[in-house]
């Protein structure tokens, strides 16, 4: 980010000129006029943290596909499958069970395994043949989508939320003064709180296990040069059978939290493959800290137009987009 400041001034001071902004129009008091002009202040905080947790469901379905993408070079166009499939068994998981954390556990094993399989099966015999790989994987994303549309139909369905996540919790950010002088806090759903928590534990031991353990040092080893490693004694292809398993996994577990709080139907798999590409491009490829921050762009950039400019919301996701592929290709915090 150094060298980006140094070589894009402008643009530097632009982001931080918006990022004060932003922080202002978060923990300021608004004026009367500021309301008329751009509506309520609640209004504005309910998009903002709208946007932060859906940066949470985008970064554990973009963190997945970083893995796979990003640091293992295989393009998995059928990431946004094992999304909608992780989404379908926990919605049947906690149907039948009655478990919400259940639903999690067998979500992340059911698509691990199809994660797997995948891995041994297809990516394993074309390694390094990119156009292949994306050809394969997107005949796959269809046939995944027709047999999923078989099984459970075209309805929406919706995990129930746990009764311990249910209701609103009070946030020390001012929304309004009343004309007694008291002030109104904001009321935010709990369970997004805690799923956000999650998925910041979650990025945080990535980022370690990639980072700060042996096994995060062979599979980076591996991706720049699995030959010598090998030659080591290293169980190489066993290592990115386990990195693939996770990548899949994590598509799982997004799928519960994408069925909770939101809803799981078919065309899902689209959408949240696009979005784990578009978070993947701006934050940087192999960068579990660039997915994070790239979920968090689009999740706000969503969230914010949807609010304010409706028509043109997908443009800006889009937009940004346009503009770090221009100024950084490599995305805003790519792995070097």
């Amino acid at each position: 980010m150094a060298r980006f400041i140094e070589r894009h001034p402008a643009w530097a001071l632009i982001a931080i000129i918006a990022v004060a902004l932003l922080l202002w129009l978060v923990f300021a008091v608004w004026p009367p006029g500021l309301e008329q002009a751009i509506g309520r202040k609640r209004v504005f905080l309910n998009a903002i943290f709208n946007g932060i947790t859906l940066g949470g469901l985008y970064f554990l379905v973009a963190s997945g596909f970083t893995l796979i993408f990003g640091l293992m070079r295989n393009v998995n166009l059928a990431h946004g499958s094992l999304y909608l499939f992780g989404g379908y068994v926990g919605y049947a998981i906690s149907a039948w069970t009655g478990s919400w954390i259940l639903s999690f556990a067998v979500a992340f094993l059911a698509v691990g395994l199809v994660g797997v399989l995948l891995q041994i099966l297809v990516f394993r015999r074309m390694e390094g043949q990119d156009l292949r790989q994306t050809m394969v994987t997107i005949g796959l994303a269809i046939v995944f989508a027709d047999l999923m549309l078989w099984v459970f139909g075209g309805d929406f369905y919706q995990i129930p939320t746990p009764s311990w996540l249910i209701g609103p919790v009070q946030l020390p950010f001012i929304t309004a003064v009343k004309s007694s002088g008291e002030p109104v806090y904001l009321q935010y759903p709990m369970v997004r709180l805690a799923i956000f928590a999650a998925s910041v534990a979650i990025g945080i031991a990535m980022w370690l296990a990639l980072n700060r353990t042996r096994i995060g040092m062979i599979v980076r080893a591996g991706v720049d040069d699995r030959d010598i490693l090998a030659a080591t004694g290293v169980q190489i292809q066993a290592v990115f059978v386990l990195v693939f398993a996770l990548g899949a996994g994590l598509a799982g577990i997004a799928g519960v939290v994408g069925g909770t709080f939101q809803s799981i139907s078919p065309g899902e798999d689209t959408r949240f493959l696009l979005a784990s590409l578009v978070v993947v491009i701006v934050g940087g490829m192999g960068s579990i800290p660039g997915a994070a921050l790239g979920a968090v762009i689009i999740g706000l950039a969503e969230q914010l137009g949807s609010v304010y400019i409706p028509t043109y919301a997908i443009v800006v996701t889009f937009l940004i987009m346009v503009l770090v592929l221009a100024l950084r290709p490599q995305g805003l915090l790519a792995r070097r």
